[in-house]
C-alpha cells in the first residue's frame, strides 16, 4: 500500500523559513515522480514542485521559483521542500502526492493517484 505522510508545517513570520519532509512507503521509491501541492483557502489545489529520480526532471512553479528547494534523501525515503523567504500568499495545506511520471511538467491532481494527508503552513504578515 503507497503511503505519503507529510510533516514540518507550521507557523511562521513572513521572510522565515520552513522545512517539509514527505516519508513514503510501499511502493519503488526511485521510480516514481513526488510532487508538492498546497490549496489555500478557496482557491483550487496546485502543484509547486515536482522531483523524478529516474530523469532527473525537476519543475518549480513561477509563484515559488528562487525561494523553495525539493530534495530527496533516498535512504530515508524521504522528500524534503525546503521554503525560503516565506510570504503570506504561500500560506495553505501542503500536500505530496506520488505516481509513475517520467518527467515534471506542472501536472494537476488528476496526474498524480496517491496523496498524503497534508501539512498546514501559515505565513504571518
Amino acid at each position: 500500500e503507497v503511503q505519503l505522510v507529510e510533516s514540518g508545517g507550521g507557523s511562521v513570520q513572513a521572510g522565515g523559513s520552513l522545512r517539509l519532509s514527505c516519508v513514503a512507503s510501499g511502493f519503488s521509491f526511485d521510480d516514481y515522480a513526488i510532487g508538492w501541492f498546497r490549496q489555500a483557502p478557496g482557491k483550487e489545489r496546485e502543484e509547486i514542485s515536482c522531483f523524478v529520480t529516474t530523469t532527473g526532471s525537476t519543475w518549480y512553479a513561477d509563484s515559488v521559483k528562487g525561494r523553495f528547494t525539493i530534495s530527496k534523501d533516498n535512504a530515508k525515503s524521504t522528500v524534503y521542500l525546503q521554503m525560503n523567504s516565506l510570504k503570506p500568499e504561500d500560506t495553505a495545506i501542503y500536500y505530496c502526492a506520488t505516481d509513475f511520471l517520467l518527467y515534471c511538467a506542472g501536472w494537476t491532481i488528476s496526474n498524480y493517484g496517491s496523496w498524503g494527508q497534508g501539512t498546514q503552513v501559515t505565513v504571518s504578515a
